[in-house]
């Protein structure tokens, strides 16, 4: 059988229990209008699907403004700067990086983000290297964020209070090889692995397996992956691709009441 089989073989078990395959798209790093998030914009509309953007509000061109209104708003850190210390992974907030310093730049990051956007900033940080020490998240439930999204299955839904967690799962960038597009079957292990610990319980059932791209590095390889891995995904019945308040809203404890309806639709 071969991985698409597989793919297929998943969802088609999803089906037969009735149960619908969530699936949200957040793309990364986005500063201002190219002909790489124009072909990304393009695919999004080709298939017709809900989109995020983290855009890094310090690079923000509030020309993106004109270009995005049908997506979703996310704030991809301040600046997208390292400040871990030397040998340690890249993080903008590392532990020892002072409580002060993160709030005064989270806040002016996301009155940037919310003067240009307006209703299309949802205020749900996106870390750069999907990294936030655990420290400075309560920094994030004070400031107004409903929620953070990072790489991953998430451990609990609710990492704090009034502060959710939607994460991706699905990273088609060979990053620690060649940054053209990763072995197909580990592609497809990323998305059936997700999907069956969810179907299984092992991974928590209800947060959607998330799409994670970053435009601004896709070679045809990459682009090519995504468009197939789209095109099958959007085929099969038991797929839906909710929007970032859709995947918000299947988060019990968060206080929007008006996330209810949209939970309906996402698993309809």
């Amino acid at each position: 059988m071969s991985d698409w089989n597989s793919l297929k073989s998943e969802l088609d078990l999803w089906r037969s229990e009735g149960r619908v395959a969530t699936f949200w798209w957040r793309d990364d790093d986005v500063v201002a209008p190219t002909p790489a998030l124009d072909r990304l914009l393009h695919l999004k509309e080709h298939f017709d699907l809900p989109l995020a953007l983290a855009v890094i509000p310090a690079n923000a061109d509030a020309e993106l403004v004109n270009h995005l209104e049908h997506c979703a708003i996310l704030q991809h850190g301040v600046s997208h700067e390292n400040f871990a210390a030397k040998g340690e992974k890249k993080s903008e907030f590392p532990e020892n990086r002072p409580a002060e310093e993160v709030t005064a730049d989270l806040t002016q990051g996301k009155e940037t983000l919310a003067r240009i956007f307006a209703d299309q900033f949802v205020p749900i940080m996106v870390p750069p290297w999907n990294r936030i020490a655990d420290n400075h998240l309560g920094v994030l439930a004070n400031l107004g964020f409903i929620g953070v999204s990072r790489y991953k299955a998430r451990k609990a839904a609710l990492i704090r209070p009034k502060l959710a967690e939607i994460n991706t799962h699905i990273d088609p960038v060979n990053w620690r090889g060649d940054r053209s597009v990763v072995p197909e079957t580990d592609l497809l292990e990323m998305v059936t692995g997700h999907l069956a610990a969810r179907r299984e319980r092992q991974a928590d059932p209800m947060e959607p397996t998330g799409l994670l791209t970053h435009h601004l590095v896709h070679d045809e390889e990459i682009w090519a992956a995504l468009y197939k891995l789209l095109a099958v995904l959007t085929d099969h019945p038991a797929v839906r691709f909710v929007t970032i308040e859709g995947a918000l809203a299947l988060v019990e404890g968060l206080p929007d009441a008006a996330f209810h309806q949209e939970a309906e639709q996402a698993l309809e």
